[in-house]
């Protein structure tokens, strides 16, 4: 009732009688201590009489209404109000409680029959609440609560019971006092009970509840009461006679007698009234039924006398009729009633039909396997037996039925494990008990015995027996047996077996394990009976086994029968020793054994073997051979009592001798491995010696031979093989069902001198080899697994085992066409006496190749016990290392294979490789670590010699691949052989040792503290020297540099290592990688450092700082010794950078440079690293008093790395406009040794003298330049000075320079050599940078006419090469000699001289420094001294930036050009202008900080230049090239981007602008062209704005082609941002971006901005990387109205940056096309997407765009004497009033939140002599301006007024939309019809032409 899905018809927690009833009992009281059970309580009798008339006290209000809310009808109000009143009863005081305790009553015995479960327990825990608040005040009101109380208890919801007897017992703690409040009660109760067992479906509820809820409710009502009923009666009747002190009835208190009386009374009154309960046994709810017989057993327990004459009958049919009952659920209550009632009332059986109503019912019971109630039912069988009185059945045939049915219902196939074990549990014992109680059926021994053996025969024989050994198993659950039918149980059950047979039924393997447990059972039980009653299952028993050695010819059947006899006999055995009885053996299995013996033996039968077999492991050797000698052998001839047991000995032998072993060995059959395994079986602790010597002869054939086996036939070898197989099996316990006894389980006993000496020969044994020979050996020396290291030879014929095993491996590996493997094999030469023989023929080296692996698979664990002295175990392991190498490097070149024969021969040693492989890949990583440290040192040493070797002479095979298996083969090693750290690092000790060409630059020295001494560079470059680097970069990469270079400073050493060593670290190879540079697949820069500066950085560096000091130390001393040939030529004037270092040639100097470099860089250096250093070469600079050539060539370089380091201190100490105060002696001495080289550098004579003084004066010029660096280019910010000098050295570097000027005449420069010129140009660029304040005309005309100079020759060079691109593509090019134009043009744009771009860089970085904005800052602080600032230098800085501009210009147009011809040409000429990558950004910070009249003048020179391409184009080149230089690409935009060029750059327009037109005037009036015309984008940017990549939305985030579209379009909203709002010429624009733009770019925007992450991000967390970005962006470029700031931190591209460009592109869209982009957004179908996008409008556009517009509104003057406007900002509103003569109309404009992707509302809150319609209409008009305004929305508002205003003039409005003026292109009625004269918009007319299909007027249908 009120059950929930899945619920049963009864709950398993439903409480039952008897439980409920012990609850009851008292726990331990001595005797009853008066009513109520409690001493000091007040008893809970009812009130006197005089309390009746007491007035009824009023129930407290807020009671009375949750109480009188408890009747409706709704579950949920009623949950409620019992929630709200079990809250009061916890407030309220008791008085108020127990007033309402009547009405509560009341409506209790309601609420527990409800249907809801949920109300019934909430019932109950207010009850609860209730009687714990009132306590003993309850008691006046207990005899009218104890009804529903009690029936509650019962409730089939388990949840519901609980709750109420946890309320029950709320109040009564004690058993005792719950017991006494029931007898109190004992009579209310029974009449509440009485009450309900009345209902009917009908009357349990009002007419407006469902009638299958009423019957579910009376279902419930009826099954609680009587389950209350039975337990009430158990407590009242039965259970009181067992409370402690109440032994007889007289020590019962009255008022307990009174009740047990009353319960008596009252019971007999409802079993007559209610008809013995039977028609409650009749009910369809299992429930009910199951209740009722809980009741009939209470009653026939509790009030027998019920039961008479009168109504025996009729109970005795319902009750021994009771086994038609087919709900489990009953059952167990049914069988209590059945089995007390025919106790109780035996002769009860003579009042029934018995066969009809009594035993078919029950065969059918049987036959259906108990409906289900297997596990409740059969135990119940043996009980029903026991009453069924002997007098009313027929014994025979009652027990053959019995047994038969029952045998009908077992269901073996498809029935539960547990219902299987109670199935033949219930079967042995009811069999037994028939058995022991046939004298209560028959009379005399004669018939006891018949009726027994016929009980025998015919269930255990015909059916048990017959059903286990004839049926099919399975271990899949198949078909079930039905019941087998049968007509008479005699005849039926003689013909089960054949039955059986026919039916071919398969059973589960448990079944039958089961069936033989009970068979055996059985036969125990007959046994103890009557040990003559076996004989009938003993001949069944022998007939059966013997009829199968017989006639065994079905393969699977044999075997089955025999598993099931095996099974058999294995049970008889168990049951025979753990009771030590003899009959299993002496009348089963001993005559069966006797009787098939001669059988097994003629038959090659596996099974009839195994039988025997098991039956002599189960009873022993000597007990099956002692049976089968009694059976064979006269009485006379052999008797046990003879005594003499050396003649039985001797007997057991030579039965042994004579017939197993002949039998078991006589050959190869398919019965062979059992007949072994009876061998096996066979040996006996006591003779064994003599059985195994007598069994390895006879195996050997030395019996009959009578010498040494040298070659036995594979026969021999298998069976012997077989038989040491299953001798290793028995040793270790894994052969099952087969063991040898433990005394045999040393492998030592098994050991044979002709055993060891056939192992040795087939070891030895040519080709051709069987399989057989190394499955021996394998047997023979087994150790495949570390548990199976159990050898049955010696360790001396090991040893010679596997030396032949060796040389055969040796063999295979040096006939590799390796060259390395062989050398490799040569290695291994050493642990063997001699190779062995060679053999010529390949198939034999496979064979013999093979054969070892196949020894070595079975062998392997055993190499560790050969000894260390031999040096066979790790010569044998580097052979399987070595094959397994072979093999991979086969896999990877056998298609490089010169010709099909090597290919096929490669192949051949490829597939027995990949054998070996997977050997190789099954050893363990236990074995390795099992090893001793020997031999892992012995096999490590030999596998790295074998690996060095491979990596240095092999030079045939691809290097990459090749040194990346060598890492993996090295990883392998390190694996496998050590075990620790220091062990780790002896094996790497061993690789990197010295050798002959390893290593190259560097000499380990360990004498010394760094361990390093320097080679003497000499010696060439060695290839296999590049591959062992490639090599160690690899292991570095796989297991960390802190293990390869850090080596033993990482790690603990033992302690026995560590007092004598001082934990070195391998800092030289450091050094060697750092000098070798590039290797194949890495190189010093991409790998190693960033290796080494992580490690240094990490936490683990700390204890090890002095590495990289010792690399330092080891690197100058280098340096210091090659003395940096050539190194003055690579002086930077910026800090040196990775990619300029790769122009020194000197390694020691390119490795030390780029060491240092990473070091300060990456902040593991600092300044005061740095100071140190610098005073460590300063004191090598000199010797003496001699200066260091050396020293002084390399210090430029160096002194360039750090004097950045050395400069910081000083600029964070220092203001920018005072000179260097230096607070430290460091920095003092670094400025003091500056200024002594400057003044060295100015005893030298000029320049231009330098031919005459030598290089030692160049040496000093570049030490001196490489003191003042200037930073590199970054953005476009002007580099910036990296040092603050003093005054003193500001005025030496000044005087050095002008003494240079002087000394260089102007024509003279032209002559001067270009390493002077180099010179003198970096000296100008430091003096510019550092000395310009001080500079004069002089110095300035001086600068700039150089600069001038130098950068009009590079200028001329780049004009060259883009005519000649120009020439070659536009004269030359075809189609069909594309590769030599492309050839050409590559040679057209190579600089083979460098020189001209070198010296005007620095001519360009002296006129940053000198022009730009950190020259015109500085100026502006001197007070305007900066002469550059004067007119007099306008002019020449102005043809400066023009020929800078024509730079840029050249190399664009060179590359459009070639784009014309393939992409391919393009791409060549942007790859030649990446190689002077910092010349171009120099060119680009110039451009961008060009002036406009420059760039002005720049464009036209190049239009009028009249090449195939001009200005425009030639910018687009760049920016959209595929390899460009980044600062040169934002200097393209920037171009394209200014006023002048940008509306040229979008538009095809005429070139008028180029004639001479620069006024804005005029610029803007060109643009005033009429609405009507076309319009056209340039070909760069139209495809990238109409029609998108196709796949753009598939592109990566950062592809260069999405990169190239963004900035188009970025272009786009440029050029309409800089148009007049209300210009034609954005209009028109604008119409076209409505028209024609792909709207995809919005998405793509947004592909780049994490909406996702947005919509997750919680109130107060930072924004996520992307939105955060973009949202700035946004904001910003809706302030700004710009793009610039955006694309100018745009490269390198990243994706942060490009969400910071999506981000300011979305911005600038809302801003200028509000209407393009809702559009976009109202097409949008995903939700969720359009969600993120409103939300991110809302939070950081629209609020700017919203108060720009209404500041907008406010500024702009659109008010007059008509036309008024008002804004409210709080409201985000626009009220605008029109007013004419006499009407008047306000409009109120509201800017939504998420304005503009919300279109905004337009409301007439007023209006004034205005029609209705027309009303309607002007609203809509203002609707149709503001949502499609592209633009500002006062220039929408401004329309709409002039659209009023023409209106009131008389124009008359477009007939099709009702306006005057056009809402979107905001033109004028033109378009006239000839007929009836109306004038239409153009646009609407087109539409409706296109719409309707016609071309007429809309008004009168004329042709138009």
């Amino acid at each position: 009732m009120g059950k929930q899905k899945g619920d049963g018809a009864r709950s398993k927690a439903r409480p039952s009688s008897s439980s409920l009833a012990a609850s009851l009992l008292p726990s331990g009281s001595a005797a009853a201590v008066g009513f109520g059970g409690y001493v000091g309580g007040s008893r809970l009798d009812a009130p006197p009489s005089g309390d009746d008339s007491r007035p009824f006290l009023e129930v407290d209000s807020d009671l009375a209404l949750h109480l009188k809310r408890l009747a409706r009808k709704d579950p949920t109000t009623k949950l409620k109000a019992l929630a709200s009143l079990s809250t009061l009863l916890k407030e309220k005081s008791t008085k108020d409680i127990v007033a309402a305790i009547p009405q509560w009553g009341f409506e209790y015995k309601r609420l527990v029959v409800d249907y809801n479960r949920d109300v019934r327990r909430a019932t109950h825990d207010t009850m609860t609440i209730l009687v714990t608040a009132v306590g003993r005040d309850l008691a006046p009101q207990l005899k009218s609560l104890m009804g529903p109380w009690w029936f509650s208890q019962f409730d089939p919801v388990s949840e519901v019971s609980q709750a109420a007897k946890r309320s029950f017992q709320a109040v009564f703690s004690a058993p005792e006092k719950r017991l006494d409040a029931l007898i109190l009660c004992t009579a209310e109760v029974f009449i509440y009970l009485e009450e309900n067992l009345r209902l009917t479906p009908q009357n349990m509820s009002d007419k407006g509840t469902a009638l299958d809820e009423l019957q579910e409710m009376h279902q419930q009502v009826i099954s609680s009461s009587l389950l209350a009923l039975a337990t009430l009666l158990d407590v009242l009747v039965c259970l009181q006679l067992e409370r402690p002190g109440t032994e007889n009835l007289a020590a019962q208190p009255k008022h307990a007698l009174k009740a047990r009386e009353t319960a008596i009374s009252c019971a007999d009154k409802l079993f007559t009234a209610h008809k013995y309960f039977l028609d409650f046994l009749k009910s369809p709810s299992p429930a009910i039924r199951s209740a009722t017989y809980s009741v009939l057993s209470s009653f026939i327990k509790n009030v027998p006398q019920a039961f008479n004459e009168g109504n025996m009958k009729t109970l005795a049919a319902a009750l021994l009729g009771g086994f038609q009952e087919k709900d489990p659920a009953c059952h167990s209550s049914m069988w209590d009633a059945i089995l007390l009632f025919s106790n109780k009332f035996p002769e009860s059986w003579t009042s029934v039909n018995v066969q009809k109503t009594v035993l078919n019912r029950f065969w059918d019971f049987l036959r259906n396997r108990c409906f289900g109630s297997q596990q409740v039912s059969y135990p119940s069988l043996v009980l029903f037996l026991h009453t069924v009185p002997s007098k009313a059945v027929v014994a025979e045939t009652f027990f053959l039925e019995f047994f038969k049915n029952l045998w009908a219902g077992r269901n073996p196939s498809h029935s539960l494990n547990a219902d299987r074990v109670a199935f033949f549990r219930a079967l042995q014992e009811c069999f037994l008990w028939a058995l022991h109680n046939v004298s209560r059926y028959c009379n005399g021994v004669d018939s006891i015995s018949d009726f027994q053996a016929t009980l025998v025969k015919n269930v255990l024989v015909k059916l048990l027996w017959q059903d286990y050994i004839f049926s099919s198993s399975s271990r899949k659950e198949e078909k079930t047996s039905p019941g087998l039918s049968v007509d008479s149980c005699e005849s039926d059950l003689a013909s089960n077996k054949k039955t059986v047979e026919t039916l071919n039924i398969t059973y589960p393997m448990s079944y039958f394990r089961e069936l033989a447990n009970c068979i055996v059972g059985v036969l125990s039980g007959i046994d103890l009976l009557e040990h003559d009653l076996l004989s009938a299952f003993a001949a069944e028993f022998q007939e059966n086994c013997q009829s199968f050695f017989q006639h065994a010819s079905n393969l699977e059947r044999e075997s089955e029968f025999a598993e099931r006899v095996i099974q058999f006999i294995s049970l008889l055995g168990e049951h025979a020793m753990q009771n030590g009885r003899g009959w299993p053996l002496a009348s089963l299995v001993g005559p069966m054994l006797v009787n098939s013996f001669a059988l097994m033996r003629s038959h090659d039968s596996p099974s009839c073997v195994k039988i025997l077999a098991v039956a002599v492991s189960v009873f022993g050797p000597h007990k099956i051979v002692h049976e089968l000698l009694i059976h064979n052998t006269s009485p006379h001839s052999y008797s046990p009592d003879e005594g003499d047991r050396a003649l039985e000995e001797d007997r057991f032998l030579q039965m042994f001798n004579g017939t197993f072993v002949p039998w078991c060995l006589s050959g190869n059959s398919y019965s062979l491995s059992a007949r072994l395994d009876l061998l096996l079986a066979l040996l006996d602790d006591e003779y064994f010696s003599e059985q195994w010597d007598s069994v390895i002869r006879y195996a050997t054939n030395l019996e009959h031979s009578g010498s040494a086996p040298c070659s036995l036939d594979s026969d021999r070898i298998t069976i012997l093989a077989m038989l040491l197989q299953k001798v290793r099996n028995g040793i270790t316990n894994t052969k099952v069902g087969v063991s040898i006894s433990t005394k045999m389980g040393n492998p030592d006993h098994w050991h044979h001198e002709l055993l060891e000496s056939t192992a040795v020969a087939v070891a030895r044994s040519s080709p051709p080899l069987g399989a057989s020979n190394s499955q021996f050996l394998c047997t023979v020396v087994a150790g495949s697994t570390k548990i199976n290291q159990i050898s049955l030879v010696s360790r001396n014929t090991l040893i010679l085992i596997f030396e032949e095993v060796f040389k055969k491996l040796l063999s295979f590996i040096m006939a590799s066409s390796f060259t390395w493997v062989r050398d490799a094999g040569s290695l291994l030469t050493a642990g063997a006496n001699t190779i062995g023989p060679e053999f010529e023929n390949s198939v034999s080296m496979f064979e013999m190749a093979q054969f070892a692996l196949e020894v070595l698979d079975g062998g392997l664990y055993l190499l560790k016990t050969l000894g260390e002295e031999s040096g066979l175990s790790s010569v044998i392991l580097a052979a399987i290392f070595l094959i397994d190498w072979e093999f991979l490097v086969l896999l990877t070149t056998i298609d490089d294979a010169p010709d099909d024969k090597s290919r096929e021969k490669l192949k051949a040693r490829l597939g027995f490789g990949e054998s070996f492989h997977a050997f190789r890949c099954k050893i363990s990583n236990q074995f390795w670590k099992t090893l001793s440290l020997h031999n892992r040192k012995a096999l490590g040493k030999i596998l790295i010699q074998c690996m060095r070797s491979a990596i240095f002479n092999e030079e045939e095979l691809d290097t990459e691949k090749f040194t990346s298996l060598c890492c993996l083969w090295m990883l392998e090693i390190l694996d496998c052989l050590s075990q620790d750290p220091y062990e780790e690092q002896n094996l790497l000790d061993q690789l990197l040792c010295q050798g002959d060409r390893w290593p190259l630059w560097i000499v380990p020295d360990f004498s010394r503290p760094e361990g390093i001494v320097a080679k003497d560079f000499s010696i060439q470059l060695d290839f296999g020297h590049r591959k062992f680097i490639s090599f160690i970069d690899k292991m570095i990469s796989e297991i960390g540099i802190h293990r390869v270079v850090g080596g033993y400073a990482r790690y603990t050493l033992p302690p026995s290592v560590e007092a004598t060593y001082e934990k070195p670290t391998r800092s030289w190879l450091a050094a060697e990688i750092l000098c070798s540079w590039k290797w194949p697949g890495g190189s010093a820069v991409a790998s190693f450092l960033p290796s080494l500066s992580a490690y240094a950085k990490s936490k683990n560096f700390s204890s090890q700082e002095s590495l990289v000091d010792f690399i330092f130390n080891i690197l100058l001393d280098g340096t210091l010794v090659q003395g940096g040939c050539a190194a003055q030529n690579f002086v930077y004037l910026c800090p040196t950078s990775s990619d300029e270092v790769e122009d020194i040639e000197e390694p020691f100097l390119r490795a030390l440079v780029a060491f240092l470099l990473t070091l300060f860089n990456d902040k593991i250096w600092g300044t005061e690293k740095a100071m140190e250093l610098f005073a460590l070469l300063v004191n090598k600079l000199y010797v003496g008093e001699a200066t260091n050539a050396n020293c002084l060539r390399i210090l430029p370089l160096i002194v360039n790395v750090l004097i950045q380091p050395l400069s910081q201190r000083s600029i964070r100490c220092n203001d920018s406009s005072g000179d260097a105060q230096h607070d430290s002696s460091g920095e003092n001495h670094v400025q003091v040794v500056i200024e002594g080289w400057l003044k060295k550098a100015l005893s030298f004579p000029p320049l231009i003298m330098w031919w005459q003084t030598g290089e030692d004066m160049e040496d000093w010029m570049q030490l001196v330049i490489s003191c003042y660096p200037i930073s590199a280019v970054e953005d476009i910010q002007t580099p910036k000075l990296e040092r603050e000098i003093s005054s003193v050295e500001r005025k030496l570097l000044l005087e050095l320079f002008r003494k240079q000027r002087h000394g260089v005449g102007a024509p003279a420069v032209i002559n001067q050599l270009p390493v002077v010129q180099m010179l003198l140009s970096k000296l100008m660029v430091v003096s510019v940078g550092y000395c310009w304040k001080e500079f004069d005309e002089e110095d300035w005309e001086f600068v700039l006419s150089q600069i001038r100079r130098w950068l009009q020759s590079i200028v001329v060079m780049m004009e060259e090469i883009a005519e000649n691109v120009n020439d070659t593509i536009t004269s030359s090019f075809t189609s069909d000699n594309l590769d030599d134009v492309v050839d050409n043009l590559g040679k057209i744009v190579f600089v083979s001289d460098p020189f001209p771009i070198d010296i005007a860089k620095n001519a360009l970085l002296s006129f940053s420094l000198s022009c730009g904005p950190f020259g015109r800052q500085q100026a502006e602080d001197a007070d305007n001294l900066n002469p550059v600032r004067t007119e007099r230098w306008d002019p020449l800085k102005n043809r400066i930036l023009e020929g800078i501009l024509r730079l840029l210009f050249c190399t664009g147009i060179a590359e459009a050009i070639a784009s014309s011809c393939c992409h391919e040409a393009a791409f060549i000429v942007s790859a030649a202008r990446f190689e002077h990558s910092y010349f171009w950004e120099l060119v680009a910070l110039n451009v961008v900080n060009s002036s406009t009249d420059a760039i002005d003048r720049a464009v036209k020179s190049v239009e009028f230049w009249g090449l195939s391409k001009g200005p425009i184009s030639s910018l687009y080149a760049i920016l959209f090239s595929a390899k460009t230089v980044p600062l040169l690409q934002f200097a393209a935009y920037f171009i394209l981007s200014t006023e002048l060029v940008l509306r040229l750059a979008i538009v095809e327009e005429d070139k008028s602008y180029l004639d001479g037109v620069s006024n804005n005037e005029e610029v803007s009036s060109s643009l005033d062209m009429s609405t009507e015309t076309d319009i056209h984008l340039r070909a760069e940017i139209s495809c990238m704005i109409e029609k998108l990549p196709s796949n753009v939305l598939e592109m990566d985030l950062v592809a260069d082609q999405r990169v190239h579209v963004f900035l188009a379009w970025s272009l786009l909203l440029s050029h309409l941002g800089s148009l007049p709002s209300s210009s034609p010429a954005r209009e028109r624009l604008v119409q076209y971006v409505q028209d024609s733009a792909n709207p995809v770019i919005l998405d793509c925007l947004f592909q780049h901005i994490p909406l996702e992450l947005w919509i997750l991000k919680k109130k107060d967390e930072e924004l996520p990387a992307g939105i955060a970005e973009a949202a700035a962006a946004a904001t910003r470029s809706i302030r700004t109205g710009s793009l610039l700031f955006s694309v100018q931190s745009l490269w390198p591209v990243e994706p942060l940056k490009m969400a910071s460009l999506a981000g300011a592109m979305f911005g600038l869209m809302l801003h200028i096309l509000p209407a393009y982009v809702r559009q976009w957004s109202n097409d949008l179908r995903d939700r969720s997407t359009l969600s993120g996008i409103e939300s991110f409008t809302r939070a950081w556009c629209s609020p700017h765009l919203i108060a720009g517009e209404l500041s907008q509104i406010k500024k702009d003057e659109i008010a007059d004497e008509n036309f008024t406007i008002a804004v409210s900002k709080s409201a985000n509103e626009v009220v605008a009033t029109y007013t004419k003569d006499e009407t008047a109309m306000n409009l109120v404009i509201r800017l939504p939140s998420s304005y503009p992707l919300r279109p905004v509302d337009v409301d007439c809150t007023r209006s004034l002599g205005i029609s209705e319609a027309k009303q309607r209409k002007w609203s809509m008009s203002m609707t149709l301006f503001v949502r499609n305004q592209n633009g500002a929305l006062a220039e929408a508002i401004r329309i709409w007024k002039r659209n009023f205003d023409k209106e009131f003039e008389g124009v008359e409005e477009c007939p099709i939309c009702y306006s005057v003026i056009h809402t979107v292109n905001h033109a004028l009625p033109r378009l006239a019809c000839k007929t009836c004269k109306h004038k239409f918009h153009s646009a609407c007319l087109y539409k409706w032409f296109s719409t309707s299909h016609k071309s007429t007027c809309p008004l009168c249908q004329s042709p138009f």
